[in-house]
């Protein structure tokens, strides 16, 4: 089965990935939303984005205004995000054979020591779409203060495909 068929059998639907002028990200400085190198796909740092008002979604801290629960719905929809940036960049999913490195960022409180239950969503989610060999990655989740906008997670991703 391939990974648009599993995508579907999921029930998800890839948001549009902006890219050029249009690209989300030059809002917050100069850069691209991908960049590739040989045989690796570099993904800019990617959130669950925002609602058509353009509230952020699951904006706060992790132990403080945002529950874990939450949190982990925001590294999914993340995780759904980059798909969705990777189909843009390389236009077939199949052609991804790695999640070579993930390094997440998790906005919480000073006590919350827990910022890996977060970012264990997106993975899950990586699991399920791509299956355990190309889905599961080097991985480091880092506590910070704070995110752009008040994103509670933020991620950045670096693909190998074919």
């Amino acid at each position: 089965m391939g990974v648009e068929e599993k995508l579907a059998e999921l029930g998800i639907e890839l948001p549009l990935a902006e890219v050029g002028p249009n690209y989300y990200g030059t809002r917050y400085g100069k850069m691209k939303p991908h960049y590739e190198y040989g045989k690796l796909l570099l993904l800019s740092g990617q959130t669950a984005g925002v609602e058509r008002d353009g509230t952020v979604r699951f904006p706060g801290r992790v132990g403080r205004s945002v529950s874990v629960g939450d949190a982990r719905k925001a590294a999914r929809q993340t995780g759904i995000n980059c798909i969705a940036a990777i189909k843009n960049a390389v236009g077939d999913l199949d052609r991804v054979v790695g999640i070579a490195r993930v390094l997440n960022f998790v906005a919480c409180d000073v006590d919350f020591t827990e910022p890996h239950i977060v970012a264990s969503a997106m993975t899950d989610l990586f699991v399920d779409v791509f299956g355990e060999e190309i889905g599961i990655a080097p991985r480091a989740t880092i506590g910070v203060t704070s995110l752009a906008d008040d994103y509670c997670f933020e991620t950045w991703v670096t693909v190998e495909v074919a």
